[in-house]
């Protein structure tokens, strides 16, 4: 079926399309969608960016393409009826689109407590060196079925060097009879590259490369002399100046420390620019069996 283009949203680039095709399955009596989601432009290249997986007018999770125009996602999905769309949010050369809707049906969970996560939102456009902000809200599931309150402990994996990402708070209380979600804040910190150079420590009486060759030549020449008297101690003096050479060169110019405290730290690197999908991982233990939930978000660093 051919995708549902946007372009009233955005009359730039190329005009693209959006498929999504959902496979079900049950897993210890709930439903997990595996969603593939696959973007093409007009003229029949990949597109790349960043996609939205909604469940009618709510973001589920948030998905990277790859080289190829495509993503996947593992989706927890609550009891009942459900009709996924793929909302792929366009770039600087190609336009936004939707995909079909694709209707699905998942288990009503049994009666064990459980809980769900969600972000809002799913995708996250960043500058390296900037910090964006998501919530994360974790819902609980048969909360009645709680006898002590439950902690979950939240985090991320996934995200691209020179990079971070931090919850306020990492562990968050499900009490017993609760019905209401409750909240963390994921900041997700990027970093820019340094401009300016560090100066290195002042050394006014060092001078390192001098020893470098004085040392090892001094040694040279006394086991020259000593050679001269006793030739049968040559080759052990000789030797013996070799390991003074490269023990000194250890120690000056083939050292990190030596060329750290002469030329400064190196300038720090920026977070690579790129498209990534971020796993938000949720987890509960109640020391016999743990139980793992997480979403995606679909991270851009420009």
């Amino acid at each position: 079926m051919p995708a549902l283009a946007l372009a009233a949203e955005d009359e730039r680039g190329l005009a693209t399309q959006t498929t999504l095709a959902a496979e079900t399955r049950d897993q210890g009596g709930n439903t997990k969608a595996t969603v593939q989601v696959t973007v093409v432009g007009e003229d029949g290249l990949p597109a790349q960016g960043a996609v939205a997986i909604r469940d009618h007018a709510q973001d589920l999770a948030g998905v990277a393409l790859n080289a190829q125009g495509q993503g996947k996602v593992v989706l927890d999905l609550a009891g009942g009826d459900h009709s996924l769309r793929a909302v792929y949010m366009g770039d600087t050369t190609h336009q936004s689109s939707a995909s079909p809707l694709t209707n699905v049906r998942a288990l009503t969970p049994g009666g064990a407590p459980d809980f769900g996560i969600s972000i809002a939102p799913v995708t996250l456009s960043l500058t390296a060196g900037q910090a964006g902000t998501i919530i994360a809200s974790v819902t609980p599931i048969n909360g009645n079925a709680l006898t002590a309150p439950m902690f979950v402990t939240l985090s991320c994996s996934g995200f691209p060097d020179e990079s971070s990402c931090t919850f306020t708070p990492e562990n968050v209380e499900i009490l017993p009879n609760a019905v209401n979600a409750v909240s963390s804040s994921m900041v997700f910190q990027t970093q820019a590259a340094s401009t300016a150079s560090a100066k290195p420590l002042a050394r006014p009486n060092a001078s390192p490369i001098a020893w470098a060759f004085l040392l090892p030549g001094a040694l040279a020449l006394a086991g020259l002399a000593w050679g001269g008297r006793r030739r049968r101690w040559l080759s052990r003096v000789s030797l013996l100046a070799l390991l003074a050479l490269v023990a000194t060169l250890g120690t000056t110019a083939c050292n990190p420390r030596y060329y750290y405290l002469n030329h400064g730290p190196p300038q720090n690197p920026a977070t690579p620019a790129g498209n990534y999908t971020i796993h938000v991982i949720a987890q509960s233990s109640n020391g016999v069996t743990a139980i793992t939930h997480f979403t995606t978000l679909a991270l851009t660093v420009k």
